[in-house]
């Protein structure tokens, strides 16, 4: 099948899942969010959207979390049932649904979150005063932003190997691992994103560019420890 026609096959997914968005939202009322996402385009991606549990519109981006699934290709599954938080803090229970064309390639994604900060509060007081509270795991934080810039910047900044310690304060292989993880996590499937991590860091894109390479070589490396020869 032509580039053309899958196109046209995956442009008729999206539209007959835009009502299905807005059944969703209807279905679980205002604690509801239904996003559908089109991954050909990651710094727009959002191509319907239901409900504003994490405020996002047509033409937004998609999260770390789409991020994520872009990276693994083909490779990726559904996360259904995983909890997150956004940075204001509502606890969400989300799931990422992919979608794929007649071929099997992934090009999209309906995902769902439910913001149950209420009934995680009510669980807790009714834990109190049962003297059965404990301390709560701390679920991630997720960036959902409709700017890709931010959903990269955010990223960096809470990587365990930035924070706390400046780029300078990294040796060579905590920087080739720092850009094999983001690499890893889709950061650079995104248009621009080198040089929007370049700018977090303070290095130039050439510096950047050069890291990710490296880091890439490193990677294949390991995937390869035969070399390719048999």
């Amino acid at each position: 099948m032509s580039e053309t026609a899958l196109d046209a096959e995956r442009d008729a997914v999206l539209a007959a899942l835009r009502p299905v968005v807005d059944g969703i939202a209807a279905t679980f009322g205002p604690v509801c969010e239904a996003v559908l996402h089109d991954y050909r385009e990651p710094e727009r991606s959002v191509v319907a959207v239901a409900g504003s549990v994490t405020g996002r519109t047509v033409g937004g981006a998609m999260s770390e979390i789409g991020m994520r699934v872009l990276a693994r290709g083909d490779e990726a599954r559904d996360e259904l049932n995983y909890v997150t938080r956004t940075d204001g803090g509502t606890l969400l229970k989300s799931s990422t649904m992919v979608l794929r064309d007649s071929t099997g390639a992934v090009f999209g994604a309906l995902c769902v979150n439910l913001d149950v900060s209420a009934v995680d509060r009510a669980h807790a007081l009714l834990g109190a005063l049962a003297g059965t509270a404990g301390i709560p795991a701390d679920p991630p934080a997720t960036t959902f932003a409709d700017d890709i810039d931010a959903v990269v910047e955010a990223i960096v900044d809470a990587h365990p190997l930035r924070r706390g310690a400046g780029w300078a304060a990294l040796d060579r292989d905590r920087r080739l691992e720092l850009f094999r993880d983001l690499d890893g996590r889709g950061v650079f499937a995104v248009r621009r994103s080198v040089e929007h991590v370049a700018a977090r860091l303070g290095i130039s894109r050439a510096s950047a560019y050069h890291y990710l390479s490296q880091a890439r070589a490193v990677t294949d490396r390991a995937d390869d420890p035969a070399g390719g020869h048999p």
